[in-house]
């Protein structure tokens, strides 16, 4: 019988968060029924290993760092579900979640994507949700999850006022995300090209461009241990993020790439 939702991690050498992932999707499960996909980017820290002991959870070993994207992708094709939730290893589920989020969708016919409300690990609400990425909204957003980040308590007012009631932005983070197979297999899954950052966005604009809606909802909570991997290697994830941001920009406003170009370069010496 086809489950009601595949659950798909990708990982690249998170094993301590991984195992905490899966332990809070398990402890309990969620009641729908479901399977939960792990696709390991070429982890040396036996990430695969410790999934495999957790009972139910099958691992996709891929044998390199294909990037989230790819990774992902391989995870969708390897299951089965009627719906997907994409999940990041840095995250942790509270009991009951998972359930309410596949409710949000089902209370919303109209919608194809859903994603909660994010928290770090102290409680404060995180900027998980937003408008199609232009050199404005970049400037906005960027700015206003610096100040969050340095702990300005007018920012994680804001932010805790925006995370606090339904809306239909133009994406929202591949973090958590739900999406009704259909859709997800109409807009050709995730593009390849997004090695890390964006791909989230490229891919809600592809469903949107079909018909899709984009629901966020704050009636359900995530715990998401964002910014590990950027504080462990700043200098490879901000690289990583430039490649994918000039990506962006030549698929979606091709005639500001080549500033772009200009000023990353003129900014990164």
């Amino acid at each position: 019988m086809t489950p009601a939702l595949s659950i798909v991690i990708v990982s690249y050498n998170t094993r301590t968060l991984l195992e905490h992932c899966l332990a809070s999707l398990q402890t309990p499960p969620p009641l729908a029924s479901h399977e939960i996909i792990v696709v390991d980017n070429g982890s040396s820290d036996g990430s695969a290993g410790a999934a495999r002991a957790h009972p139910g959870v099958r691992v996709v070993e891929v044998g390199a760092n294909l990037g989230f994207a790819a990774a992902n992708n391989r995870g969708i094709r390897a299951s089965s579900g009627a719906n997907l939730l994409l999940l990041n290893s840095d995250t942790r589920v509270p009991a009951g979640a998972v359930d309410r989020l596949l409710a949000v969708l089902d209370r919303h016919p109209e919608a194809t994507v859903v994603g909660p409300r994010l928290v770090d690990g102290e409680g404060r609400a995180e900027l998980s949700f937003g408008s199609m990425i232009s050199p404005l909204t970049e400037w906005r957003q960027g700015r206003l999850v610096r100040r969050l980040a340095a702990g300005d308590p007018a920012a994680i007012a804001q932010v805790g006022a925006l995370t606090r009631r339904e809306h239909w932005p133009d994406w929202v983070t591949g973090a958590c995300l739900l999406v009704r197979r259909p859709a997800a297999d109409a807009a050709g899954l995730l593009d390849e090209r997004f090695f890390m950052y964006t791909e989230d966005v490229d891919f809600c604009a592809a469903i949107r461009a079909r018909g899709g809606r984009i629901l966020f909802t704050p009636d359900v909570e995530v715990v998401h241990l964002g910014g590990r991997s950027r504080a462990t290697a700043p200098q490879a994830t901000h690289a990583a993020y430039r490649r994918s941001q000039l990506a962006f920009y030549e698929k979606h406003h091709p005639w500001l790439a080549p500033l772009l170009r200009v000023y990353t370069r003129l900014r990164d010496r």
